[in-house]
């Protein structure tokens, strides 16, 4: 799986709290899964285009 997130936005982000490294993986995952939910959303509504309303 290719990594969605940007480890220095997230790092700049949380400005002033260390980041453990564990972390980022399971950021990856989690916008993974909203993304998939994201999309299977779309599908259902017989669209092919992903839309904010579909978070």
């Amino acid at each position: 799986m290719a990594d969605l997130i940007v480890k220095s936005a997230v790092k700049e982000q949380l400005e002033g709290q260390n980041v453990a490294s564990d972390f980022y993986d399971a950021l990856d995952e989690e916008v993974a899964s909203v993304i998939d939910n994201a999309s299977r959303r779309a599908e259902e509504n017989d669209r092919k285009t992903v839309q904010a309303r579909d978070l």
